[in-house]
């Protein structure tokens, strides 16, 4: 930042330098205003650049912040949509998945054992059946435990088949929340994007605020400069304007004085002609000055 201007520097002039002081005096004093008021010119000439470079730099985060702006609104706006599709599916998933345990209640398929537990009970039975050495009565019931198992197997597998599209329906759901859940993915990512660019936009729009603050105190700088060049101009202008009055002073002397010596030539001029009518010898200098005068 550029230190302040140096007062020691200035040409001060009073109201008693320019009543007072001689005209030798007041161009030394012109000349020396006209020096620092040139270079206070340029101070402030240089200090304008460096605001005007500071205010660029800061339209150039500005601009910067804005592009950041407006990258996370059309970021926001996806994510809208996404969450849109998502909480449509997942109402249709909800849907479907609802459908799936109406029939089940309807067939009672919530009730009991899985084909597939069913199964692996059934295949337990019959290993132990096959490798284990059991009395009568036991493998009796051993077997009778089998049968009752193929007997459920049986009715749930009737009542699956009963069911229809059931597992259709259950499918359709799975797949439908599984498509929710890239919706829900994307706008996870764009969320993040969003933020990334939020984050820059308030860093630049820091940046510029910074920036600007250097600009300013530029510009008050320059003003300062400006304003000290504008005081030795016009204090400039003011000598100026009193050494043309001193010249017109000075003109206005020699007139009268060119004047007064005129009015003496006249009338030595007379005296000379009225001693020529009385016939006195005239010399040659006597001769010249009434020739000067007109009067031959």
């Amino acid at each position: 930042m550029a230190e302040s201007i140096d007062e020691s520097d200035n040409v001060e002039l009073t109201e008693d330098d320019l009543e007072n002081k001689s005209k030798g005096q007041l161009i030394k004093k012109a000349g020396q205003l006209r020096d620092r008021r040139n270079e206070l010119n340029q101070m402030a000439s240089e200090r304008a650049s460096k605001r005007d470079e500071f205010n660029a730099k800061t339209r150039e985060k500005v601009d910067e912040a804005q592009e950041h702006r407006e990258k996370r609104d059309e970021l926001n706006e996806k994510v809208q949509e996404h969450k849109e599709s998502r909480n449509e599916l997942n109402a249709k998933a909800n849907e479907l998945f609802d459908e799936v345990d109406e029939l089940k209640d309807d067939l009672e398929l919530n009730e009991g054992k899985s084909v597939d537990k069913l199964k692996e009970e059934i295949e337990e039975l019959e290993f132990k059946q096959q490798t284990e050495v059991l009395s009568s009565d036991d493998e009796r019931e051993l077997i009778e435990k089998i049968e009752n198992k193929r007997e459920k197997l049986s009715e749930r597998k009737e009542k699956l088949d009963q069911g229809g599209d059931l597992e259709e329906i259950k499918a359709e759901a799975q797949e439908v929340r599984a498509e929710a859940s890239k919706h829900h993915q994307k706008v996870t990512e764009l969320a993040d994007q969003a933020q990334e660019h939020h984050n820059q936009m308030i860093e630049a729009y820091r940046e510029a605020d910074d920036i600007r603050d250097e600009a300013d105190e530029w510009h008050d700088k320059f003003v300062e400069a400006q304003e000290a060049a504008d005081r030795h101009h016009e204090d400039f202008v003011r000598v100026q304007k009193r050494l043309r009055e001193l010249d017109k002073e000075e003109e206005e002397q020699r007139e009268e004085g060119r004047a007064e010596e005129r009015e003496a030539a006249k009338e030595e001029a007379e005296e000379i002609y009225q001693q020529f009518k009385d016939g006195e010898t005239l010399d040659t200098e006597d001769l010249m000055k009434l020739q000067k005068a007109g009067k031959l």
